[in-house]
């Protein structure tokens, strides 16, 4: 069956077009045909632009219900007082609760694609599985980021042996290898969370899975000295030696690189997933994206964990993004809006293997509407500038996800959000940082 959406502007590959309608048919873009015929069972979104949905690169989704808790810390009391003791707290049915707050959010500020970058194991894979049941319950795209976490100064409930963390990626992987809206991929926590051992073998599932992998890394400048001293080498030339750093890797912030590493990602073709909020929430300082972008890097946009940024908007990346590349090169076309839109959809999506990120025929049908009429696009000069720069999340409307009308009107379609709310106050009621 195809559905037709109407919308006044439809944003295609030569920028927004009038008069367009766009035909969604067993959860991709069938075609974008001329509307000067409506057909039964149109959906008219008057007044309303059709945008490619946004791609959140990387998060941590249980960390939403930590919230609040750790603002105004360093990262080693945000970990140490907030993140171990508080994921020590939450069963299957909070996980779960965390991950469907976190989905919904992202899903009513327009994000159609989440990485969940997931580590509460338990030695298992059934927490991750309830964590793939709360997407397809709430209705985004998840790619399941399975974490292979041996460091051992972390909870117990995280670590796992290299070759326990292996096969049961593996399972998890072929266990939802058919599904339309859940894709699993290892990733080894980082230089200091995974062993060199357990790198390697995030890798090589990565390899025979042919999958791309994630890993944390050159985040805080803690991190370069700590591999410097226990490796010899700073992360990046570190996973290189360890043959691991190629365009299967993801690497997530990347922000301590100097001139070599930035020209050695991009030689090796290696990927980045860009958390500019986050990276400002715990003073972790500022990636060289357009020196990355030059040298090749391939480049998508996160909002890491709801507790070390506290907003789940990819579009707020994009702002962040650009903003602060200025301040940092001093220059005020550093980081132009087409670049950032593109970073936050269309390159977010390839670098994670997903034909989404733009509205084209044959794409996967992930779209967001917003409403032109709000405050925030107007005066309308240059839509795809305020979308980037001035928008608010307000004006995010409906959302599609694989064809799926996730969020009518400004509502979720899926969830009672009230009742979600809810139970998030009851499971958080008592939670306080001694």
């Amino acid at each position: 069956m195809t559905l037709r959406l109407v919308p006044d502007l439809v944003l295609t590959e030569g920028g927004f077009a009038s008069g367009r309608a766009v035909a969604l048919a067993g959860g991709r873009i069938a075609s974008i045909e001329p509307a000067d015929r409506s057909k039964p069972g149109d959906v008219v979104l008057e007044g309303k632009a059709l945008l490619p949905g946004t791609v959140n690169a990387h998060c941590h989704t249980f960390q939403s219900l930590l919230r609040g808790l750790g603002d105004d810390l360093d990262f080693a009391g945000w970990r140490d007082r907030v993140l171990y003791p508080f994921s020590e707290r939450l069963d299957r049915r909070g996980i779960a609760l965390g991950a469907s707050f976190a989905f919904a959010e992202m899903l009513r500020h327009g994000a159609t694609t989440c990485v969940d970058f997931f580590y509460l194991q338990d030695e298992g894979n059934e927490n991750a599985e309830a964590v793939i049941e709360a997407a397809r319950a709430v209705g985004i795209r998840l790619v399941l980021a399975r974490t292979m976490y041996d460091w051992a100064g972390a909870p117990k409930r995280y670590r796992e042996s290299p070759a326990d963390a292996a096969r049961r990626t593996r399972e998890l992987i072929a266990a939802h290898r058919r599904d339309e809206t859940a894709v699993v991929q290892p990733a080894p926590h980082s230089p200091h969370g995974a062993s060199p051992a357990m790198i390697r073998a995030g890798f090589e599932v990565a390899e025979t899975e042919a999958t791309r992998f994630h890993i944390h890394a050159a985040e805080g400048r803690y991190e370069g000295e700590r591999t410097v001293r226990e490796h010899g080498a700073t992360p990046i030339r570190y996973l290189d030696r360890l043959g691991v750093l190629g365009p299967r890797m993801i690497g997530v912030h990347c922000v301590w690189l100097d001139d070599e590493e930035v020209a050695l990602m991009g030689a090796r073709r290696a990927a980045l997933a860009y958390c500019p909020s986050s990276n400002m929430f715990l003073g972790d300082g500022i990636t060289r994206l357009p020196e990355l972008l030059k040298a090749g890097v391939r480049v998508g946009l996160g909002s890491d964990g709801g507790c070390t940024n506290n907003r789940l908007s990819v579009f707020e990346e994009m702002r962040m993004a650009a903003l602060l590349q200025r301040v940092r090169l001093l220059d005020g076309g550093a980081l132009d809006a087409a670049t950032a839109f593109e970073l936050g959809t269309r390159s977010g999506a390839e670098i994670l293997g997903l034909e989404a990120g733009a509205i084209g025929p044959g794409l996967l049908a992930d779209l967001v509407a917003v409403d032109l009429g709000d405050a925030s696009l107007h005066p309308r000069t240059d839509t795809l500038k305020s979308v980037v720069y001035a928008m608010s999340d307000r004006a995010v409307t409906d959302v599609w996800v694989h064809g799926r009308r996730v969020v009518e009107s400004g509502r979720l379609a899926t969830v009672d959000e009230p009742e979600l709310l809810a139970r998030v106050r009851g499971l958080t009621r008592n939670w306080h940082v001694t």
